[in-house]
């Protein structure tokens, strides 16, 4: 078979996650898709019902609370143990020279499926995809990253070394079996840099989502004699990292696809003074004792009126969130908290 970066970046290369059972794997698949028919299920009945089709109401009713039900079940909450943080390899406290020497751990290990047949998140994919950064760029991936960081000014994003002394590094908590709050146990992560090895701030979240939203937005804006700098990455590429990718899913927003390496949902409204879908970009990080969210909601440009704009991009709302405590869902909170600011942006 033939694996591609690309593959790799949408979590389509077949490479497992942390469940070396496909078995498993496959439960775990066909439970999600059925609780997407039943969300499709429900708003069928839902349009049937505006449409004066005859379907009652509280038949509406009893399936929107099953689906919220199964809604509920799959997002983690603190206090609930997360199913996802009983594979072994989260636990993993060896320490890897390099990206190349911790493929060991799984690249003797079969694909789940032909590469881009189907979707399956997976942080060794990643890991493959820091190696090939690796080998491209001469350099170790983390002094690769480093420098990157260095650029952005995310100067309070380093490597989650244990060794090092880290100056406000935040103890990390997890949920025990009896509901109680216990320090998070001891992990290495150097066999993972790319899919959850950093230590970062807000602050440093926010340049990183405000150097993509930059990038994505300057190619819209007149060059106002040359006094509107490049982004750091090209306008067209940030497009298409934003870009659905068809086979791919979201497991934290049921109105996402994946991108490369982001959950997109793209805009649509189907009817007058209903429900209007925005387009932004997201990801939430899960580690042991700490999750994280960064969401992008970029501002709706009038093309006409871009050559007139006093102010330059970025346009639109960022939202992060990091918490030192484990299997905290944070995506539904950051999409409300963006959409407040946007609706205050609006109002203004």
């Amino acid at each position: 078979v033939t694996i591609t970066t690309r593959l790799l970046v949408s979590h389509l290369s077949g490479i497992r996650h942390y469940e070396k059972d496909i078995a498993k794997v496959k439960e775990e698949k066909e439970k999600a898709n059925r609780a997407l028919k039943l969300t499709k299920s429900h708003q069928d009945k839902e349009q049937k019902e505006k449409e004066g089709k005859g379907i009652e109401k509280t038949d509406c009713v009893k399936q929107k609370k099953e689906h919220d039900g199964e809604t509920k079940s799959r997002n983690s909450k603190p206090g609930r143990k997360d199913r996802e943080f009983e594979q072994e390899e989260y636990y993993l406290k060896e320490k890897f020279e390099s990206v190349i020497e911790s493929l060991k751990i799984f690249k003797n290990d079969p694909l789940f499926f032909k590469p881009g047949d189907q979707f399956l998140y997976s942080t060794y994919g990643f890991t493959l995809l820091s190696a090939v950064v690796e080998r491209a760029s001469g350099q170790k991936f983390t002094d690769y990253m480093l420098k990157m960081f260095r650029d952005l000014d995310m100067m309070s994003t380093v490597l989650d070394d244990n060794e090092a002394m880290i100056y406000n590094r935040a103890r990390c908590y997890v949920y025990n079996k009896k509901g109680r709050l216990v320090n998070a146990p001891y992990v290495d992560n150097s066999y993972k840099w790319a899919g959850g090895g950093f230590l970062s701030s807000v602050g440093d979240l926010l340049k990183f989502g405000n150097a993509l939203l930059y990038s994505y937005q300057a190619g819209q804006f007149k060059n106002r004699n040359g006094k509107l700098l490049p982004g750091y990455l090209k306008p067209g590429t940030v497009a298409m990292m934003w870009t659905p990718v068809p086979k791919t899913e979201v497991s934290w927003d049921r109105d996402g696809k994946y991108a490369m390496a982001w959950a997109v949902v793209e805009k649509n409204q189907q009817y007058g003074c209903c429900r209007q879908q925005r387009h932004y970009a997201s990801h939430t990080g899960g580690a042991v004792g700490a999750s994280s969210v960064l969401l992008i909601l970029p501002e709706e440009l009038d093309p006409d009126a871009l050559g007139t704009w006093p102010a330059a991009p970025p346009r639109g709302v960022i939202v992060t969130i990091i918490c030192n405590m484990q299997s905290v869902s944070l995506n539904s909170t950051a999409l409300k908290i963006a959409r407040e600011f946007d609706k205050e942006k609006r109002a203004q």
